[in-house]
């Protein structure tokens, strides 16, 4: 059988010559200015022709040892594979030809320039090619690091590379990403405007860096916040060789931008409640009150008619303008602990028959014993009878409520979970705003007060919901600590 061209066969060199024509040789090694290739190249050792005494001129530059001659070069390394001359001398060239072993290849100084140097080009091309893969294989792991997706796209948006972010979110193998458009992973949910493009889309019309920041529900009905970057990549033509696509989880920090405003929301209100308390409460009792004794005096059935409404309206702005100076004061709550069990007992007792009137079922799951929360027990109730009525209102035509107790890591779980319409995710981040209401009545202070009492204690509100499927909203309550109670009594 014919040995590959290509076997691996490992040189194992010496080098014969003397002062004068080795110079060129050791020139040639330092031009190369690689350590690592010289070594690799399997210089072995060096004789110096007989004539010439071994003085160790050439041993400190490459740490190779020097032999009076080739014989005893060759006794001294029986593994050579290959020897090179560098004088040209016929009589010595003759003298290696007739006394090299068949195992060693002669190579003569018209040859070995040319061989060295094509040699040398080898191994620099394999160390460059090792630097290239640890190259390659470093920046793969820190573009996996990263939370965010990163893809790599042809001009025509289908995935060439992408990182582990992107694997995990789609749960496929990059063979089975390969290949495919961009549009499968890098969309706009359908709640969106028809008329706004994607950030793939506007990048590949325009040619310019795109962005986008849209919700997205997640499978458990939460909330989140992703901003999109479309980066083109092009030639020195201008013509998109192939697009950077990253996707950004981006909640927390909308999170906080939006308490920010509701935060500068709530101060106008407060600044708004005092104007509100002093220029329109007054009036507003005064026609109240007027209307109410010429309903008392009045006989005629239309104008009776028309005081009543008077009244009626009287009542109802009166009871707006309670709920807006409620909810613009500090929440006032006794200092006290809780039992968010026997609360949800006693206030699913008394909302019981509102369920039953509507075909709702009631479900309480409540877990045994739960530390006793650090809260005023009545503000408790209060927001489980917000979050129930709003349960009820959402379940028109009947279903499941179910009330939950449990204990988080830090905190003690307040769930109240229906069945009903679910909300859209366009209003989703809307619900906790002041006067923000899709019922079409009431003053939309109910989810906004909850949270503003769950802020006060130190303690925060979660929701989630599917539109179609219903809603959950779970209150984190801050647990009474023992710490505490030994201080109080110390």
């Amino acid at each position: 059988m014919v040995e590959s061209l290509r076997a691996d066969k490992p040189y194992r060199i010496g080098i014969i010559g003397d002062k004068t024509s080795l110079v060129p040789f050791w020139e040639m090694f330092a031009s190369l200015g690689n350590e690592r290739v010289l070594g690799q190249l399997g210089l072995e050792a060096l004789a110096l022709h007989e004539e010439a005494p071994a003085d160790g001129l050439f041993s400190k530059s490459l740490g190779l040892p020097v032999y009076a001659g080739w014989r005893e070069m060759l006794t001294n390394h029986p593994g050579l594979t290959m020897v090179i001359e560098t004088t040209g001398r016929e009589t010595l060239i003759q003298a290696l030809r007739q006394g090299l072993p068949a195992s060693v290849a002669l190579v003569e100084r018209a040859a070995a320039s040319f061989f060295l140097r094509l040699l040398s080009s080898d191994q620099l091309w394999v160390a460059c090619q090792v630097d290239l893969l640890h190259t390659q294989t470093l920046l793969k792991n820190v573009i996996d690091q990263l939370k965010e997706e990163i893809v790599l796209t042809d001009a025509q948006g289908r995935v060439l590379d992408c990182n582990k972010a992107l694997l995990e979110r789609v749960g496929l193998k990059k063979a089975e990403v390969a290949g495919q458009q961009l549009r499968e992973f890098f969309t706009l949910p359908e709640t969106q405007d028809n008329s706004t493009a994607s950030p793939l889309e506007q990048a590949l019309t325009t040619l310019q860096t795109a962005e986008a920041t849209f919700p997205q529900v997640d499978a458990d009905g939460r909330m989140h916040y992703v901003r999109e970057y479309v980066y083109p990549i092009l030639d020195e033509a201008g013509k998109p060789l192939s697009l950077l696509c990253i996707r950004r989880d981006i909640t927390n920090r909308t999170q906080m931008e939006q308490r920010l405003q509701q935060s500068e929301r709530l101060a106008s209100i407060g600044e708004m409640s005092t104007y509100i308390a002093h220029e329109i409460r007054n009036p507003l009792f005064a026609i109240g009150g007027f209307a109410n004794q010429l309903l008392r005096e009045a006989q005629d059935g239309k104008s009776r008619e028309k005081l009543e409404i008077i009244v009626a309206e009287s009542r109802r702005l009166d009871g707006i303008l309670k709920s807006i100076l409620n909810f613009a004061r500090p929440v006032e709550s006794t200092p006290g602990m809780a039992d968010v069990n026997r609360i949800v007992r006693e206030t699913m007792d008394l909302m019981g028959m509102a369920c039953e009137s509507q075909s709702i079922e009631p479900v309480l799951a409540l877990t045994a014993d739960l530390p006793l929360v650090k809260a005023d027990p009545e503000l408790i109730k209060q927001c489980l009878i917000n979050l129930v009525k709003n349960s009820v209102e959402a379940m028109p035509t009947g279903g499941m409520l179910t009330v939950r107790t449990g204990l988080a890591p830090a905190h003690v779980t307040l769930e109240v979970e229906d069945t009903g319409v679910g909300i859209l995710p366009e209003t989703r981040d809307k619900v906790f705003s002041p006067f923000f209401s899709t019922k079409g009545k009431g003053s939309g202070l109910g989810l906004a007060m909850i949270k503003k009492i769950l802020d006060d204690l130190g303690g925060h509100v979660e929701l989630a919901s599917v539109p179609g499927v219903g809603t959950r909203v779970t209150l984190l309550l801050p647990p009474h600590l023992a710490v505490a109670k030994q201080a109080a009594t110390g």
